[in-house]
């Protein structure tokens, strides 16, 4: 699908930062696609950048209003439906990551239909996926896992086609969400796809390429995590992964909407190799990317050293550090 733009990023009432990850992803990647954010009151998010009514939106020349929002079961709530059917009625196109069509609301489909916007449900597909095979395919791939949901797999991932990009490596960054789609281009949102056929979707999205070439393909979920790690499971048998790198948030003591514990990265890199060995035998750990946000530099510097010395692994934060350690340890162990 193409998406017009630029952006006006619908930010709903949610009630904290992370509700907006998808917001918020394109605006670190995509700043010049993003004109403003519309809130509605109450809402606790903010991407910092103008907020604008619907109608300064669409004076200013914006194409799609983006609902760039996340929740528990991908639903869009009934209070949202007017302030998308005013955009509609603007002359935007309108574009989602929610598991709920915006067709299927009769009065967003009515504004679409009267106003000839675009209804975008990047979170669909029309495709139709074999069941994953498992059988070995030419190229190489880099699978970021989490010790949690929205730890920062997503940026490791970007993060790590850029910085092979710049090392000389041939790598595509290969979206399994709805936010890395609308960063990207281009890509799949995984965890729509029926169970059966999540091995084989991954299989489809990282094909056989050149030896040297590496996809670097977006984790989600999380092995440990009650309510995805079906998906997580899915996606790894499919990437057949040749390398992966742990992500973690190290503020958090119970995981993102569970009551469960995290794991320790330990742990993390116990259960992926033993999982991801059916697919890919030589599966291995070549770093772990600490989410650092909500430390000060000290703290941050102390925790990155600290667990790379744990483990013996290159130990980076991709935004405050950024990858280099962890392209030189590829090169060391794939070479070109």
């Amino acid at each position: 699908m193409e998406i017009a733009k630029p952006y006006l990023l619908f930010l709903g009432d949610v009630a904290d930062q992370l509700a907006a990850k998808t917001a918020l992803g394109i605006v670190d990647w995509r700043p010049e696609w993003c004109i403003g954010q519309h809130r509605l009151p109450g809402c606790k998010a903010d991407c910092r950048i103008p907020d604008l009514t619907i109608a300064e939106a669409a004076a200013k020349g914006v194409k799609t209003m983006i609902v760039g929002v996340v929740n528990a079961g991908g639903v869009l709530p009934d209070h949202w439906v007017s302030a998308i059917v005013d955009a509609l009625n603007a002359g935007m196109s309108v574009a989602t990551g929610l598991h709920k069509r915006l067709g299927s609301i009769p009065a967003i489909a009515e504004a679409a239909a009267k106003n000839g916007g675009q209804l975008h449900d990047v979170r669909f597909s029309d495709m139709n996926f074999a069941t994953g095979k498992g059988k070995k395919r030419a190229g190489l791939r880099l699978l970021t896992v989490g010790t949690d949901c929205s730890v920062g797999k997503k940026y490791t991932a970007l993060a790590m086609e850029k910085g092979l990009r710049e090392a000389g490596f041939n790598a595509d960054f290969r979206a399994t969400g709805q936010t890395g789609v609308f960063i990207s281009g281009r890509g799949l949102a995984i965890d729509a796809v029926i169970a059966d056929f999540i091995a084989g979707a991954a299989e489809w999205l990282t094909p056989e390429n050149d030896p040297k070439h590496w996809d670097v393909v977006e984790g989600q979920g999380s092995l440990f995590h009650p309510s995805f790690a079906g998906v997580t499971l899915g996606l790894m048998h499919g990437a057949q992964p040749d390398a992966f790198i742990v992500c973690h948030e190290p503020t958090r003591t119970k995981m993102r909407g569970v009551e469960h514990a995290l794991p320790t990265i330990g742990q993390v890199i116990d259960l992926t190799i033993a999982n991801g060995k059916l697919t890919n035998p030589n599966i291995q750990c070549i770093g772990i990317a600490i989410n650092t946000e909500h430390l000060d530099e000290a703290a941050a510097h102390a925790i990155l050293t600290a667990t790379a010395t744990e483990y013996g692994l290159a130990c980076v934060d991709p935004i405050r550090t950024g990858v280099k350690p962890l392209v030189a340890e590829i090169e060391k162990r794939f070479g070109r």
